[in-house]
């Protein structure tokens, strides 16, 4: 640091340049003239001279002034406002300011993952976010930085993903982000790059205008939206979501050798199967279950569960594992998906194909009679599937429609199964786990890639019981790596926080039902809820009510427990080829239990491991909004075509802009304007999750079905706005029948204009309901089922 001068040695003497220079460089974060004269024993007069120099310093550009005071020229203040634009060859993510003024390209800041299992809840960083970033000089690489993110801003608006709309003179860009329909970009000729009608590109915006439209200039066509998949190319996009496997990815998969026997038990005499839904296309797990030969468990059951071995194929540190955790998890799109790893990897040599010989790592565990796991032990095995069954069919034998393929396995393995899941569900329902009923419904898709139907299949005991299976063999991988001492990411569900049971309680006392507050929270509170309203019309409103006072279930290298499984322990172990934390659960157990080299690396810490559990949370969440918004624009493009038709539905969420309602044929949500609603003026009352109209006390409710009229539905953006017919409820709380006289214009206008602005019926896909942010209609799901299937495996 540059010598202090002591005022009391003698007379202080200006500073040189060197020494100012020196002093700033050598004080952490920016310096004010107040600390540069205090160092250097200025007073009075002699500050004058101070402020000279350091005024001569700043218009030679070596020194920057910001609103903390000095700083060395060219180098970043300690808070800074920067874009995350990539990420490096680690998968960490990567920053650059959004101001530079200094010489030369604006210094990197690489981004530290958040600490801390607790985080999982809040807006994580990810590719296109502004944040704001609190930075430090990198010391092993002078002019880099890292950081630590404070708050994520938003997304960055300087880039805007579109549709390239040709004209005589330019062209136009139709944005398609929800916040930003109505909000065109004129694209000046010359400006459209390689841009064809019709395409999809990223637009640089260059230049706004108090009047006319913002001028903007392409800087990369990311494909034609006439071509197949491109809807989920939109939101591959927008997300940022890496789709195209770099060259060193690909070679990497194409040279990996087949495992064989060496250092394996053989099991493939084994009758394991597997179960899965009839299109998928890669097999990452099989089961099979026999009758406990042991006395002493009399009645019990040895219940097996194979997961395909990638860790044989993934190493730590290598192309394929670095690309794996960039990604985090597969993408499922109606029309593509996004694989976590290779096809090489997943749909071939990790593939547990019926009748070719594939390696595994298989938990065998020891079911008692009451269905309570009693003891479990991990093989690294070689396998061979011994039949490919899809859910519906597996089913069918046992309901005693056999056919080639489950004729002659149905006693050795079928049966088995289920008499083993028999018993396990006795265990389950003493257990009480979070008993949501959340049907989920699949979009259908016709050859030209627009939407058939949409369905919501059938839940068979076959699903129930693979989803049990992988429940304990998640249990058993946790229970054996905490034994052991061994670091995991483990997969976390926190138990409702204190403010939403407030809230829930005042919901639930407005129907009448008072919450029982005396001892511990579990899941079995909620359950007894749901079951006494189970038959009354409340049950719509309550169950959603229910599931928004949740948690939402992340990965962490410290044990929170799983609230909604209602286990002490729990991690993801079953889906290595899709999910990343499988893929360390099982390096971990490699290593723990001394089945081979290629386990966790020794030096692996819980802190690393935190850093990981950051990424690959956000990567889901990523992953689920992406799914969500593509499944949005294939239901808008499918009901464009019905603009005037009215459609049944329930009101899915309530803001003060208005209502979110659900279709009960589709499952699309749409947007009703609150200036649409009436003509007296609708307040939100947050605690009622309701719209209450002041003059008549008409309310809409949260979970009310309604009548609506599809009245705008803009495809590329995924917005249906309705308009709503239903009468509300009234002042006593009885639903009211019949439909609504729709206001007339003028009354829509004195209302819009009575609240200044807001929402209005011809800018609701611009206005604050279509922010960006997730909307009320689709909560944070917990876990509750265990499910591992595809958009339904995030518990």
């Amino acid at each position: 640091m540059a010598r202090r001068i002591n005022p009391q040695a003698g007379p202080p003497v200006l500073p040189t340049r060197e020494q100012i220079l020196a002093f700033i460089a050598d004080t952490p974060g920016t310096v004010g003239k107040r600390e540069i004269a205090k160092a250097f024993g200025l007073k009075g007069a002699d500050k004058i001279g101070l402020k000279a120099i350091l005024k001569q310093i700043e218009e030679e550009g070596a020194l920057d002034r910001g609103r903390g005071g000095f700083r060395k020229g060219g180098s970043l203040p300690p808070v800074v406002l920067a874009d995350i634009s990539s990420r490096d060859r680690d998968g960490d993510l990567v920053a650059r300011p959004a101001q530079w003024d200094g010489d030369g390209e604006a210094p990197r800041i690489v981004i530290e993952a958040l600490r801390g299992g607790r985080n999982g809840n809040r807006p994580a960083p990810g590719l296109g976010d502004r944040a704001l970033i609190r930075v430090a000089p990198d010391p092993e690489a002078p002019g880099r930085y890292t950081g630590r993110v404070v708050k994520v801003i938003g997304k960055n608006r300087a880039e805007v993903i579109g549709v390239y709309r040709a004209g005589r003179d330019g062209g136009r860009i139709l944005p398609v982000e929800k916040r930003s329909q109505g909000k065109e970009i004129a694209i000046p000729a010359g400006e459209e790059g390689e841009a064809r009608d019709g395409d999809l590109v990223s637009v640089a915006v260059e230049r706004e205008t108090r009047f006319g439209l913002p001028r903007g200039r392409v800087t990369e066509r990311l494909g034609s939206l006439g071509s197949e998949k491109a809807v989920s190319l939109i939101a591959l996009h927008i997300h940022n979501i890496p789709h195209v496997f770099p060259k060193d990815v690909l070679a990497e998969a194409d040279e990996a050798k087949r495992a064989t026997k060496r250092g394996r038990e053989d099991w493939r005499e084994a009758p394991l199967i597997t179960i899965d839904p009839p299109d998928a296309k890669d097999h990452d797990d099989a089961v099979m279950a026999e009758a406990d030969p042991d006395p002493a468990n009399e009645g019990g059951f040895v219940v097996t569960v194979a997961i395909a071995d990638v860790a044989a194929y993934i190493r730590p540190g290598s192309a394929l594992d670095r690309e794996a955790m960039l990604r985090g998890n597969s993408v499922y799109f109606p029309d593509r998906v996004v694989p976590m790893l290779p096809e090489r990897i997943s749909n071939d040599l990790c593939s547990l194909r019926q009748g070719e010989d594939r390696p595994a790592l298989a938990v065998r565990m020891t079911i008692g009679a009451d269905g309570v796991k009693r003891g479990h032990s991990f093989h690294r095995i070689l396998m061979r599937s011994h039949a490919k069954l899809a859910y519906a069919q597996a089913q069918a034998a046992i309901d005693g429609h056999s056919d080639d393929i489950t004729g002659p396995i149905l006693e050795r393995a079928l049966r088995p199964l289920y008499a083993a899941y028999a018993a396990m569900k006795r265990a389950r329902d003493a257990r009480g786990p979070l008993a949501l009923d959340l049907p989920e419904r699949k979009v259908l898709l016709n050859a030209e890639g627009g939407v058939d139907r949409v369905i919501v299949p059938e839940r068979l005991e076959a699903h129930r019981l693979i989803e049990e299976f992988m429940i304990q063999a998640n249990v058993a991988a946790a229970e054996t790596l905490e034994k052991a001492g061994s670091p995991l990411i483990y997969r976390v569900h926190d138990e409702p926080a204190l403010e939403k049971m407030r809230a829930l309680s005042e919901v639930l006392a407005s129907v009448g039902i008072k919450m029982t507050k005396a001892g511990a929270l579990r899941p079995d509170l909620f359950n007894r809820i749901l079951a006494q309203v189970a038959e009354s019309e409340h049950a719509p409103f309550i169950n959603e009510v229910v599931l928004r006072s949740q948690a939402q279930a992340v990965y962490a290298a410290q044990n929170l427990g799983h609230f909604g499984l209602n286990l002490r322990r729990y991690a993801h172990f079953t889906s290595p080829i899709r999910r990343y934390a499988d893929l360390i659960v099982h390096r971990a157990l490699v290593r723990a239990c001394g089945l081979g080299k290629d386990g966790l690396p020794g030096d692996t810490t819980p802190g690393m491991l935190d850093a990981v559990s950051e990424q690959i949370s956000a990567a889901e969440r990523r992953a689920m909004a992406a799914e969500r918004e593509t499944i949005d624009r294939l239901i808008a493009g499918y009901l464009a075509d019905r603009v005037g038709a009215t459609f049944s539905g329930r009101i899915s969420g309530v803001t003060r802009s208005g209502l979110f309602v659900k279709l009960a044929e589709t499952g699309a949500d749409g947007f009703v304007p609150v200036s649409t609603i009436g003509t007296e003026y609708f307040r939100h009352d947050e605690a009622l999750h309701a719209l209450v109209g002041d003059r008549s006390g008409e309310t809409y409710r949260l979970g009310d079905t309604v009548e609506v009229r599809l009245v705008e539905a803009a495809a590329t953006a995924g917005a249906l706005r309705f308009e709503i017919l239903s009468e509300g409820r009234s002042r006593s709380g009885a639903k009211q029948t019949g439909t609504k006289t729709r206001p007339s214009k003028a009354a829509v206008a004195a209302k819009a204009k009575a609240r200044k602005g807001k929402a209005s019926a011809g800018k609701a896909f611009s206005g604050k309901a279509f922010s960006g942010k997730a909307r009320p209609g689709t909560p944070p799901a917990p876990e509750g089922d265990g499910s591992r299937r595809h958009r339904g495996s995030r518990r």
